[in-house]
Order: C-alpha cells, then sequence, then structure tokens
C-alpha cells in the first residue's frame, strides 16, 4: 500500500518558533523581480527525458541509494519521481512546494503510481520548513527565480542539511522576470549568505544549467547579508 507523509504536524508546531526567529531577523528582500508561480510543471516530461536533463543532473550529483534530498518546489513531481527509481527501496524523499494544490496533485500521482518513501512539505515563500540535518541533498529544479526571500530561504534551508550536504539549482540563463537566474546572479545571492559554488554545468541539449553550491559553516547574521544588484 502506498504511504504519503505530510510534515502538517511538524509545521503547525514549528511554525510558530519559526514566525518568531524571522520577526527578530531582517533580511534583505530581493533586489530583482521575482517571478510568479504561473504553473507546476516545467516543459512537459517528455521533453525534458528526450534531452536527458534528470539522467544528466542525477549522475552529475552522484544521487544514489542511501542519499537523502529534497525536491525542493517539487510542482508536478519530475524530479520527485526520477529521484524515488534511482534512490530505491527505503528512500528518503521530501517533496516541498509552497502551493498546496501542488502538493494535492502530486499526492494524487505518488498514490497512483505506487511511489513510496515521499514526505510532502508545505513550505512558505521565506522557508522550505524540512526537518533540522535531514537531507544530504537540495534539489531546486527551474524554481529559484519565483522565491519570494530568497535571501531567508537559502538561510532556513541551512537547517536542513546534514554535514556535507549540497544545493543545487538548476534554472535557464535569463532575466528572472522572464523565468530564470543567470549564472551570476545566482552566485552573488547564495554568496551573500555565505554559500560557495563547487560545479557548475551546462545541460544542453536541456534547458539551463546545473550549479551546485556547499552551505557555509556558520552562517552570516541576517542584517550583515547584502543584496546583489542584478
Amino acid at each position: 500500500m502506498t504511504r504519503i507523509f505530510f510534515l502538517a504536524a511538524w509545521v503547525a508546531a514549528s511554525g510558530s518558533l519559526c514566525d518568531v526567529g524571522a520577526q527578530a531577523a531582517r533580511f534583505p528582500p530581493a533586489d530583482r523581480p521575482v517571478a510568479p508561480i504561473t504553473t507546476p510543471a516545467y516543459s512537459t516530461e517528455a521533453a525534458r527525458d528526450a534531452h536527458g536533463e534528470a539522467e544528466r543532473v542525477l549522475n552529475r550529483l552522484s544521487v544514489k541509494p542511501g542519499m537523502r534530498v529534497a525536491d525542493v518546489g517539487a510542482g508536478d513531481g519530475y524530479y520527485t519521481v526520477r529521484l524515488s527509481k534511482r534512490l530505491g527501496p527505503g528512500a528518503t524523499i521530501y517533496a516541498e512546494d509552497v502551493k498546496q494544490p501542488h502538493l494535492d496533485r502530486l499526492a494524487a500521482r505518488l498514490t497512483r503510481e505506487r511511489i513510496t518513501g515521499v514526505t510532502l512539505v508545505h513550505g512558505t515563500p521565506s522557508d522550505p520548513r524540512l526537518p533540522a540535518q535531514s537531507i544530504d541533498l537540495a534539489l531546486l529544479a527551474h524554481m529559484y527565480h519565483e522565491i519570494e526571500q530568497p535571501y531567508e530561504f537559502v538561510y532556513q534551508l541551512h537547517g536542513a542539511l546534514a554535514l556535507g550536504g549540497r544545493v543545487a539549482v538548476i534554472d535557464n540563463d535569463k532575466p528572472t522576470e522572464n523565468h530564470g537566474t543567470p549564472p551570476a546572479l545566482l552566485r552573488c545571492e547564495l554568496a551573500a549568505v555565505g554559500y560557495r559554488e563547487v560545479d557548475f554545468l551546462l545541460l544542453a541539449p536541456a534547458d539551463g544549467y546545473l550549479a551546485v553550491f556547499a552551505p557555509p559553516e556558520a552562517l552570516p547574521r541576517p542584517e550583515d547579508i547584502r543584496p546583489c544588484r542584478r
């Protein structure tokens, strides 16, 4: 029987503490346009697979059984489903999204396709709300430009990363208002929170690029974060 877990109870219990911390901290807003969330899917899954997107990304990231992965901004679950196949039985996958209807659609898909080992997480524009030190890899595919509060979001994401964890961003080299993120802007924004780029790959013939970041040992004070100009 397919089991799908929601972190609603955990979010409810921890939400008040997160809100207090967010109110006390002063994170800068993004000094560039933020693209609206218009669809739970990027292109079609058939087209993405025909260009070898997921296979190239997961190979480059050395995703293998035993790794704990979060699909941040999971939408319809393109990467969630392929992570499940790659990680196999006993997989630990978190599928996060800020839109509850997207999570509901994904839950139905996981049930329909009998995919297990996935925990659905309802995040916020400023916090993915993943459990502490729960993941080895956070995968943000074609959604970074839609994060309303990017500095606070990647700041909060830091706490979910286990020792040696990484953050991988897939996006197009376009202005953020055109649903992309120029690589130089992405590097600057993550560096402002202390992240360091450790790998970069153009995904052609698939769309966009893959940029991989290592988290800082210690985060800066929120008030010391300086926003990047596009």
